[in-house]
Parts: C-alpha cells; sequence; structure tokens
C-alpha cells in the first residue's frame, strides 16, 4: 500500500497513521471495520505498520508466533515493549488496537525529534488475532507466546470457512509448525506497556484524558450448541415441534437474567449459529456462543453454572439437548503493582499538553480496572505489565461508534512518551 508522511503540525507523525488506515478493512453492511487475523485487511495493516516503523529507523522481525517486533536501536533482553494489535471484531471501531499501535510509533518519534537516548532496548509489539474474531481465541498471538495455549490446539483451529490456523499462517509466510511458547521473545521483555482506549465509561466523570489500569475481569468464552429436530416450517405442528431455536431464544433471556442478578456479572451471547438455517425449516441445531465476565475467577465461575442450569432446564422444556463447551478462560488479572505507581507517579506534573491537566497536569491520574480482555493481561503472568487508558466520551467500543477526540489521543501519546522515557 502507499502512504504518504505526515507534514506540518504532525511532522513526526503524530496520530497521522489512524488517518492513513481510515480506509482499510471498512465493512459496508455492519458499518465500522472488519479486520481479521491473516485476512486481506489486517494483512494490509501489518504492511502499513512494517512500511511506517522502517521509515521511523525502527528495525523490524517477526517473531515464531507471527507478531511484530519493531525495535529502536539495538535489540536485546530486558526491554522496555510497547503496543497493542490491529485486527478487529466483526464491525469494530477505528481505536481499539489501532490507537496502541499508533500512539506506540508516535511517542518513540517524539523521543527521537528530541535526541533522547534509551539507556536499555525498547520495541513496539504487535499482536496477532488479538481479538479472536476469525479463530474463536482471544489474545491468540500473546497466548502462544507465554504457552498459555497448547500449539497443536491452536494449529487446528478453524474459521467459518473451515481454513484451519496453521493453514492461514502458512499463507502468510509463517512456519506453523514453529507456533508455540517463545522463551526467546519473553526474555527480552522486561517490562509491557500497552495504551488502548477505553472500553467502558469510567474516565467520562473523572475530568482525566487518561487514566492507568489496575485490573482485568475474569472472562471466558463457552459454545452452546442446542440440538433438536430439523423439520418443515409448514408441515410441522408447533406442538410436534422440538425446536432448537426456541431453546436457544429461552436460553438468552435466561443468560440476561442470571448476570443481571448481581452487580460485577456480565454475560453476552453475540452469535447464534443455525443449521441448516432456512426461512421454511426448523432447525435442526443452533449454535450460540456466550461470553462471560465477573470480578473474581469464582464468581465468573459461579456465574456460569447458573447460567448451565438455566441453559439445560430451557432446553429440556423444549424437548431439545444442549452441550456447552469453554473454548477460553483468562483469570483475573492484577497488573503489576510496582510498574502501576511508577507510571501513576511519571504521569504527575505541572501542565497537560493542550492545558486541561491530563498525562502531565495536576489532577490526580485515575487508576481503573477494565472488564476487556488484553494482550498486557495475558503477558502479566510472565512479565511486569501495564495499561494506560484513554478516554472515551460514549463508553461505546466493539462498534462503529467508537470514539476518542482528537486532544485526548494526543494526551494519549504525550502520556506513552512520559512513561517510556521515565522506563528507558
Amino acid at each position: 500500500m502507499t502512504v504518504s508522511p505526515p507534514t506540518g503540525a504532525t511532522a513526526h507523525g503524530l496520530l497521522a497513521g489512524l488517518d492513513e488506515i481510515r480506509g482499510v478493512g471498512r465493512d459496508a453492511r455492519r458499518g465500522g471495520y472488519s479486520r481479521h487475523a491473516w485476512q486481506p485487511a489486517e494483512l494490509e495493516l501489518r504492511d502499513w505498520f512494517v512500511e511506517r516503523a522502517v521509515r521511523q529507523g525502527l528495525d523490524v522481525d517477526v517473531d515464531r508466533n507471527g507478531n511484530i517486533w519493531a525495535w529502536w536501536g539495538a535489540r536485546g533482553d530486558n526491554a522496555v515493549v510497547t503496543g497493542s494489535h490491529l485486527d478487529s471484531v466483526p464491525g469494530g471501531g477505528a481505536y481499539d488496537g489501532p490507537l496502541g499501535v499508533v500512539s506506540a510509533l508516535d511517542a518513540i518519534a517524539r523521543l527521537q525529534a528530541t535526541g533522547f537516548v534509551p539507556t536499555r532496548p525498547c520495541a513496539i509489539l504487535v499482536f496477532a488475532e488479538e481479538e479472536g474474531s476469525r479463530f474463536g481465541i482471544a489474545c491468540l498471538g500473546s497466548r502462544l507466546m507465554t504457552g498459555a495455549i497448547d500449539p497443536d490446539r491452536a494449529r487446528a483451529l478453524t474459521d467459518s470457512d473451515g481454513i484451519s490456523l496453521a493453514e492461514a499462517v502458512s499463507n502468510a509466510g509463517i512456519d506453523a509448525s514453529s507456533l508455540g511458547e517463545d522463551a526467546a521473545a519473553l526474555a527480552r521483555i522486561g517490562v509491557f506497556v500497552e495504551l488502548h482506549v477505553e472500553q467502558g465509561r469510567g474516565l467520562i466523570d473523572l475530568a482525566s484524558p487518561v487514566a492507568v489500569a489496575s485490573s482485568i475481569l475474569a472472562h471466558g468464552r463457552w459454545k452452546l450448541l442446542f440440538t433438536g429436530e430439523g423439520n418443515h416450517a409448514g408441515a410441522t405442528r408447533m406442538q410436534d415441534r422440538r425446536d432448537p431455536m426456541v431453546a436457544a431464544a429461552r436460553s438468552i433471556v435466561e443468560i440476561r437474567d442470571a448476570a443481571a442478578a448481581s452487580e460485577g456479572l456480565r454475560a453476552t451471547i453475540g452469535r447464534i449459529d443455525a443449521v441448516p438455517g432456512g426461512t421454511n425449516v426448523i432447525s435442526s441445531t443452533v449454535s450460540t456462543w456466550l461470553d462471560a465476565r465477573a470480578v473474581t475467577d469464582a464468581e465468573t465461575s459461579a456465574l456460569v453454572a447458573d447460567i448451565t442450569a438455566r441453559v439445560t432446564d430451557a432446553a429440556a422444556a423444549e424437548g431439545c439437548g444442549v452441550v456447552i463447551a469453554q473454548e477460553s478462560w483468562s483469570g483475573s488479572v492484577s497488573f503489576d503493582p510496582a510498574l502501576r505507581d511508577r507510571l501513576v507517579g511519571a504521569l504527575s506534573g505541572t501542565s497537560g499538553p493542550s492545558g486541561t491537566g491530563g498525562p502531565s497536569g495536576t489532577l490526580p491520574i485515575p487508576v481503573l480496572p477494565t472488564g476487556a480482555g488484553h494482550d498486557a493481561g495475558v503477558l502479566a503472568s510472565r512479565v511486569p505489565t501495564a495499561m494506560v487508558f484513554v478516554r472515551n466520551p460514549t463508553g461505546v467500543s466493539h462498534s462503529p461508534q467508537e470514539f476518542a477526540s482528537l486532544d485526548d489521543c494526543l494526551e494519549g501519546v504525550v502520556a506513552l512518551e512520559r512513561v517510556l522515557r521515565d522506563l528507558l
């Protein structure tokens, strides 16, 4: 792809990257963007990142799991690493993932422009398949790197077209047999700091454009397979039906009610697949996918147990069966407290770049939990990690309506620059 260098006020590339990729992966049907791992739009973004990083004087390589590294200066262990991801959910927003990547490039550009010389290695890391939208496992690149998923299981994952992960990465020039835990890559990471648009409403009323993360809710994904009897929509009396779609519909309401019973619980059915899928056909099977989250591992497990009982009863009431299978699990994460406190200290100062407080402002820097999973959360079990959030004025994410103002995004770049300067 061809991109133009930033000019004028964005001479060092500040947020120009978001404009450069704004046309990549637009989804005309859903709105927003559909940029799925190892498919054309995401591959184009990977090429864009490599070109942009090289243009900035960074040294790029790709690790055994398809994650992209861009090094500022000499490579080495115990590095300060920042970055995020470029893939999206179906019909996602423009900021989830790319904002962290663009801000990392821009923060380093600001340091380069001042003549700052790092005293330890520094890299930007772009993770593969963070959303899990193609192969069903979120944070797949970081899970493979840390050994959190068996590589044979990962290679066998398939997308909706029946293409396996092994085939997809091989087509992208990556050796599928090499997928798996990468001790050498982990040794490179001394600390990892991920900047991300806030996914929620925590900063809206706190008069601060940025925050530091404290923790991530426990969460997982489960497939619910409802089985019944496929039949003719016109020839089958209502009382004679064993319709798995009705069982699934009853279950969706029960799932909502189970999560609504207590503050802090989250449960969502965001995807349904009916077989055979005809308008005038009673389905033979219906698959749905559950996303369940809570503050602690125990609370999440209790929620899923409640949902399992409710769904089993709902299916039985329709003469149907149901099988519930866990597809992924991430326990609750508390980010490294020493690194968290160091970020808070680095973001304290006298006046923000926009004159409204912010990363170098006089207002306290909020420390907030998040209900969204991130690669930083996966890495947290192996290396010290932290996150910086940029204010989302609506709280909407995973949607075309996802947004962050230009001023707040610039505050995020400045915040990340200050953090990197402190850590390097």
